[in-house]
């Protein structure tokens, strides 16, 4: 059932505060943010209206990280960082070869038509507790 979704001053907030943070956030972080503004919303709210973003495009996830799905309002390619010691995401810069995707695509007879990276590690924060 398709359609126009109507306007929802819940579903504005939602969307504002995931466009808001470059913190990759989680259904949780941004239920208790909303919450501060509209009481009233539940978490229950908070999800459906992610599924609703991802299945328009204008959010992506990630993935799980730490047992939370994390999102992203930049749906254009980019990659990310994810420290699999404290749980960061962070974008950052990289250099990956433009003709990657067309590379990938004649080689394994796919139609790949965008993709998202991301690298894992630790972060600098973690790295350095652990020498």
């Amino acid at each position: 059932m398709g359609g126009v979704k109507k306007y929802s001053r819940k579903r504005e907030a939602i969307l504002e505060k995931i466009r808001g943070t470059a913190s990759h956030p989680t259904a949780d972080w941004i239920y208790e943010e909303v919450r501060k503004e509209i009481p009233d919303i539940s978490l229950g709210t908070v999800y459906r209206n992610l599924a609703v973003f991802k299945d328009e495009g204008l959010i992506i996830s990630i993935g799980v990280v730490d047992g939370q799905e994390r999102f992203d309002a930049n749906t254009g390619e980019h990659t990310h960082f994810i420290c699999l010691g404290c749980g960061d995401v962070l974008d950052i810069e990289a250099d990956i070869d433009s003709g990657l995707n067309e590379k990938v695509s004649r080689d394994n007879g796919l139609d790949i038509m965008f993709r998202h990276l991301n690298f894992y590690g630790k972060c600098k924060k973690c790295a350095n507790k652990t020498k």
